[in-house]
């Protein structure tokens, strides 16, 4: 099953982007076979960023995204986005990859299911 998640949410102040990722990382471990994807629009663009530095003891979003990527997730950021956050050519998370909106609608029409954090 191919399941896709689009993520609105910036890193952290929510949990919303933090949530998705528990999911994605659940059904990678329990649902073998499945195919997760992931889309991030608006602030969530800034997820995708290296070098988080999170108190200890709190969850660290970098961290997840590498468990996902790792696990054969897909990673795309929406380029309109992270260039309005002048993100658009700094350095992402390996296996993180700008992208576009004619992406995200394919990834939508070829997806079993479609989440929205």
């Amino acid at each position: 099953m191919k399941i896709l998640f689009i993520l609105n949410e910036a890193p952290y102040g929510s949990e919303k982007t933090y949530n998705a990722l528990r999911l994605a990382m659940a059904l990678q471990k329990d649902q073998p076979g499945t195919e997760v994807l992931v889309f991030l629009l608006a602030d969530a663009v800034t997820a995708a960023l290296p070098a988080q530095n999170t108190p200890q003891g709190y969850y660290n979003i970098e961290r997840m995204f590498k468990s996902v990527i790792s696990k054969g997730g897909q990673v795309r950021l929406c380029g309109a986005c992270c260039e309005a956050r002048g993100i658009k050519t700094i350095p992402l998370l390996g296996g993180a990859e700008i992208s576009t909106m004619i992406q995200l609608a394919q990834w939508t029409v070829e997806s079993e299911k479609v989440l929205v954090f």
